[in-house]
C-alpha cells in the first residue's frame, strides 16, 4: 500500500529552492576552487607571492586574473633571429666588460633587457607595471627580474657590492635568456 502525503505547495517550493541554493553554492565552491588551482598553477611563485603581499586571496586572485587579462591584450610578438642574435651578442659583450666594470654592467644589463622587452611588445615605462605583465608568462624568473632591478637601483646609489653585482648579472641573465629564446606562449597570435 502506497501511502500518499499531502505537501503543502509552498513547503515544496522551499524544499526545492533549498536544493537549488545548495546546489548553487557547491557549484560556486568548486569554480572557485578549480580557479584557484589555475592560477596557482599558472603563476607558481607568483601567486604566493601576491597572497602574501595582499593578504587576501580572492583580492590576490582578482589581480593576478586582470595581470592576465591585460597582457592577453597586448601585441607580443617573437624575436626576429637577427634580433636574437643582436640581444645575445650584446649581451656576451656585456658579460666580457663586467670584469673591469661591474658597476657599469648591470646598468647596460638593465637596460638591455628593457629593450628585448619592449622588441617583444612589452610596455616598458613603469618597472613595476613590466614585470607584472612579465609574470603572466614568465612566473619563475619574475622575481630574479625584480631582484636584479633592486641591485642595479642599490648600484645607481653606490650601495651595491661586487657579489651583489654578479648576482644581479646573473638574475638578468635568466630572464634575458627565456625573452630571446622563446617563442610566443601557445594561442597569443603575432
Amino acid at each position: 500500500m502506497v501511502m500518499l502525503i499531502d505537501l503543502n505547495p509552498s513547503i515544496v517550493a522551499l524544499m526545492v529552492m533549498s536544493v537549488i541554493l545548495v546546489a548553487a553554492f557547491v557549484g560556486w565552491m568548486l569554480y572557485q576552487k578549480r580557479r584557484t588551482a589555475h592560477l596557482r598553477d599558472s603563476f607558481g611563485p607568483e601567486y604566493d607571492r601576491e597572497l602574501e603581499k595582499t593578504g587576501n586571496r580572492d583580492k590576490a586572485e582578482a589581480l593576478l586574473l586582470q595581470r592576465k587579462e591585460r597582457v592577453e591584450h597586448l601585441n607580443l610578438r617573437p624575436l626576429l633571429s637577427s634580433d636574437r642574435a643582436r640581444f645575445l651578442g650584446a649581451w656576451r659583450a656585456l658579460q666580457a666588460r663586467f670584469v673591469d666594470s661591474p658597476e657599469t654592467a648591470i646598468a647596460d644589463a638593465d637596460r638591455l633587457v628593457t629593450e628585448v622587452m619592449e622588441k617583444r611588445g612589452y610596455p616598458v615605462t613603469d618597472f613595476d607595471q613590466r614585470a607584472a605583465d612579465v609574470s603572466v608568462d614568465h612566473p619563475v624568473v619574475v622575481e630574479n627580474y625584480r631582484e636584479a632591478h633592486a641591485i642595479a637601483l642599490r648600484q645607481s646609489r653606490n650601495e651595491a657590492s661586487t657579489e651583489e653585482l654578479r648576482q644581479g648579472l646573473i638574475h638578468y641573465r635568466a630572464l634575458l635568456d627565456e625573452l630571446v629564446s622563446e617563442e610566443l606562449a601557445p594561442g597569443k597570435a603575432a
